[in-house]
């Protein structure tokens, strides 16, 4: 009988085998801490329009080269528990208001930081907490008083392109006016005046070649892909759209036909083509003159189609079959039958183009008020388009929140630096302990400048004691000068730096909810992992193979 081996005596005696536990300030919060500060420190180095790219190759050996945070995050797959709940901030952010996660992680990275240093002195975690979500309150508070302007009229191209520019800024550096003015364009001609826009509604597509400045706006949808009969463009289009192949229909039950001679045998397959011909010619009849298919297309479809003079389009897609649906005001058939004239849609002209060598398929919309239009990107390499798409993105979520919330605020550090002078002036008015973490919530913000100086390579400290001394003289829209030399600072109302307000409340409300979230955690109890033996390493492929 084996002899039983008690276990250790603590807290490792209730928890199966190869269980690990940590608890206290050194093992879990401190431990928490470092890899949330090591996370923030891997993006800090990314934000602003002088950030630098991050090289990223995800499990699938795709290549990523951005300076978006959101991405990055999202193809490095972070393990740690307690860097996840920053993580999960950030894509909280990115779902809410489109832009501004890698704020998120700089602020939740400063404000966890700064609190190490004050449980070091001796303070207790509950009362680090209390002081920053007093701070958080005042901020949110004092957040309102920091705005500078307001954007007065959505539908004119010029104010919004102004308003985009400085989230493009700091993924294209550089392209910025010529960008925002294309999603400026795009925005605009989809946005109704009832008010309710939709993201979706900006497509985007690639085309490699030329560079970034042949890029082009549409109304409409643009596809990467051929015409598959010989009528390659239709003016004043009437489409049937069908979601199955283009081809004759399949009986549902099988059948065996008995043929006895050959005549039977041309009979039957002759049967098969007028067939054929009359479904084609009722299509016709219906008064559509392109088909647009989710499946293959037969050759005998085919050859009736060019008979009849139909174009015919084939997208593999049923999520770019919806969006043309959508479009167009069609209705995608799941059988070929001739479509009614309800069900059929219509745009003003289907054409086959080239796009440098690549063909493409353009709907297009002659109405500026479309239900989708499509930004057509070139540039140099995928990576490039890649990263101009995530510009792009970034503009037309800021599009989106500005009708949400049409206040903005100073950007370029000014709104951080206002609310950190704010907010250690409440911090001094406050009995207690608490006032040092309000103190240290109020240095957290510094974090922002700093980063952005630094990625522009200036001295932050020479930096933040002009933007203070701007500050006291009462310039609250004063920020970091990026293109002026050195330390240099400017009004960034003049300027047209500015921010969606929310961009910022959501920004803080997030960062400060992961860091109290964190630094809340006093165990970490980890069970073993589940699963069977490891596969071995190096090169051995069989478990039965001998040393």
């Amino acid at each position: 009988m084996a002899l039983h081996v008690p276990k250790a005596p603590g807290f490792a005696q209730m928890l199966k085998d190869g269980a690990k536990h940590y608890s206290g300030l050194e093992e879990a919060v401190y431990r928490n801490i470092r890899a949330c500060k090591e996370l923030s420190q891997t993006t800090r180095t990314a934000y602003g329009p002088n950030g630098m790219n991050k090289m990223v190759i995800n499990h699938l050996e795709k290549l990523f080269v951005t300076n978006d945070a959101a991405t990055i995050l999202r193809e490095l797959e972070v393990q740690h528990p307690a860097a996840k709940m920053v993580v999960m901030a950030s894509h909280m952010q990115e779902q809410e208001v489109g832009d501004g996660t890698n704020f998120v992680l700089v602020f939740a990275g400063a404000l966890l930081e700064l609190a190490e240093e004050l449980l070091r002195m001796g303070l207790s975690v509950s009362e680090v907490i209390d002081g920053y979500e007093m701070a958080c309150k005042k901020t949110l508070d004092i957040m309102a008083d920091c705005v500078c302007s307001k954007a007065e009229n959505l539908h004119d191209i010029k104010e919004a392109t102004a308003l985009i520019r400085t989230a493009v800024m700091s993924k294209q550096y550089g392209n910025e006016d010529f960008l925002a003015n294309l999603i400026a364009q795009a925005c605009v001609s989809i946005f109704p005046e009832s008010g309710n826009f939709n993201v979706d509604g900006v497509r985007v597509c690639k085309i490699l070649g030329c560079g970034v400045t042949s890029s082009t706006v549409l109304h409409g949808m643009v596809f990467k892909k051929e015409a598959e009969g010989d009528v390659t463009s239709v003016k004043d289009a009437k489409l049937a759209v069908y979601s199955c192949p283009f081809d004759c229909m399949v009986t549902e039950t099988k059948g065996t036909v008995l043929i006895n001679n050959a005549k039977e045998l041309m009979e039957f397959s002759k049967g098969e083509e007028e067939m054929m011909e009359a479904q084609v010619k009722a299509i016709k009849e219906a008064g559509a003159n392109v088909v647009v298919t989710g499946g293959k297309v037969a050759d005998m479809a085919l050859h009736y189609a060019n008979k009849y003079d139909l174009m015919v389009v084939r997208l593999n897609s049923k999520w770019d079959l919806r969006r043309l649906c959508k479009t167009v005001g069609a209705v995608a058939l799941p059988r070929m039958t001739a479509p009614t004239p309800d069900e059929m849609g219509h745009c003003d002209s289907v054409y086959l183009s080239e796009v440098g060598d690549t063909q493409v398929v353009v709907f297009k919309h002659e109405k500026e008020d479309g239900v989708i239009s499509t930004v057509v990107i070139r540039g140099s390499t995928d990576n490039l388009m890649d990263d101009i798409e995530r510009a792009v993105d970034d503009g037309v979520n800021t599009f989106k929140v500005l009708i949400r919330d049409k206040r903005l605020i100073p950007g370029a550090g000014a709104t951080e630096i206002e609310l950190a002078k704010r907010i250690t002036e409440y911090g001094e008015s406050c009995p207690g302990l608490e006032q040092y973490a309000i103190k240290k919530f109020a240095e957290a913000f510094e974090a922002v400048p700093r980063s952005l100086a630094e990625n522009s390579g200036v001295k932050g400290s020479e930096l933040l004691s002009k933007l203070y001394s701007a500050h006291h003289e009462g310039n609250k829209n004063v920020g970091f000068d990026i293109e002026g030399e050195g330390p240099a600072v400017k009004d960034m109302l003049e300027a047209g730096i500015l921010e969606p307000y929310l961009v910022k409340h959501w920004g803080v409300k997030l960062a400060t909810n992961a860091a109290i979230t964190v630094l809340r955690v006093d165990q970490i109890i980890m069970a073993k992992p589940a699963g069977g033996p490891k596969p071995p390493q190096g090169g051995k492929k069989d478990f039965d193979e001998d040393d």
